[in-house]
């Protein structure tokens, strides 16, 4: 009767306290959370009750299964695994904290300021500092769990000898890697490009959609995601256009013939632009930016307070000014001019000279 009671009394215990532990932090966290609307740090650790409870019932297992009596023949293998449970779970757990900590300093920071690029230069912090504080807890978690091995002790003291020339190996190995991580550091702290920034690079515009340690997504206007190491943006040049403020002047180009009427064309410009939801005010105007034999060149300015915004206005201008002129003022569009050729007097072909520098010339020439 003992053998069957003692095992049910250790786990299910264990269980049990498990249980009544998670549920007390989790009335605890919830009841901060109701008195403290200003920070959301308590709601977001109540997602930390899952690794929680792991952590207490493996590290009460592991400190009582021997008085459990169970499977005494493999005793060593059930307490290596709780172990090694024990240490995962712990660093599941240090990561949801850190995760949670971070994620409320932002909150807090955004809900402070309404600057949206300094809010995007700490979001871009924030994503990458939480992905370096999760590697570095993965990587000690991962060699506590190899040192719980004897063989793997006696490995490290062989490595820890041969340290210097494993380090040499691993830095040419690893140095595009290595470059990437720094770069990715470099654009974390340095500001030079963040989440939600509109940019342009190899010709294609786009957000930046994610960044990590290693890579960053662009997504462009059509849905596509281009993927690329974050070294290219600390090596190659590119446009950000959120730089410095997210307002934007476009312009719209019109080739039109030297009769189009360029007083009522402002004066319709204004009027599209009056009716455009996307312009902001900022400023406007057209003007004859260049002529040929046959066309005018002119260009319409519209601003607007994004990327998004600009595009929406230029389109908008282009296809309403067309067809405004189509409509009210067709000589205005270019044309091009066509005609029968005379043909030569008496069928006969004209004849040409051929007029070398170093010879006088004759006839008419």
């Amino acid at each position: 009767m003992e053998n069957v009671l003692r095992p049910l009394i250790v786990v299910g215990g264990s269980v049990v306290l498990t249980v009544v532990v998670g549920w007390l932090v989790d009335v605890l966290l919830r009841r901060a959370d109701e008195r403290h609307h200003e920070t959301p740090l308590w709601g977001l650790l109540r997602r930390c009750r899952v690794p929680l409870q792991v952590v207490l019932c493996t590290a009460i297992l592991r400190g009582s299964f021997e008085q459990a009596k169970i499977a005494k023949d493999h005793s060593a293998v059930i307490g290596r695994t709780l172990t090694l449970v024990l240490i995962g779970s712990t660093a599941w757990l240090v990561v949801r904290i850190a995760a949670a900590i971070v994620e409320s300093s932002y909150a807090r920071y955004a809900a402070m300021h309404r600057d949206p690029a300094r809010v995007r230069r700490v979001r871009t912090q924030v994503t990458l500092i939480q992905r370096v504080v999760t590697a570095i807890v993965g990587v000690v978690a991962v060699a506590a769990m190899l040192l719980t091995f004897p063989a793997m002790q006696a490995a490290g003291a062989s490595l820890l000898a041969s340290a210097g020339i494993l380090g040499i190996v691993a830095g040419v190995a690893a140095q595009s890697t290595l470059g990437n991580l720094f770069a990715g550091l470099q654009i974390a702290f340095g500001d030079m490009v963040r989440l939600g920034d509109t940019v342009v690079v190899d010709g294609e515009w786009g957000t930046v959609d994610e960044i990590t340690l290693t890579f960053l997504t662009v997504r462009t206007w059509d849905e596509r995601r281009i993927t690329m190491p974050v070294s290219y943006f600390t090596s190659k040049p590119f446009e950000n256009w959120s730089r410095g403020g997210a307002e934007m002047t476009g312009t719209v180009f019109f080739q039109l013939d030297h009769a189009a009427p360029i007083a009522l064309m402002r004066d319709r410009l204004h009027d599209i632009l009056r009716d455009c939801a996307a312009w902001d005010g900022r400023d406007w105007g057209l003007a004859v930016t260049d002529t040929t034999p046959t066309t005018i060149q002119v260009r319409a300015l519209v601003t607007a307070k994004d990327a998004d915004d600009i595009w929406t206005v230029r389109v908008t201008v282009r296809e309403q000014m067309i067809r405004w002129l189509t409509d009210h003022h067709a000589y205005a569009l270019p044309r091009v001019t066509t005609g029968t050729a005379e043909p030569a007097p008496n069928g006969h072909r004209p004849h040409f000279e051929k007029f070398t520098p170093d010879a006088p010339r004759t006839g008419r020439g």
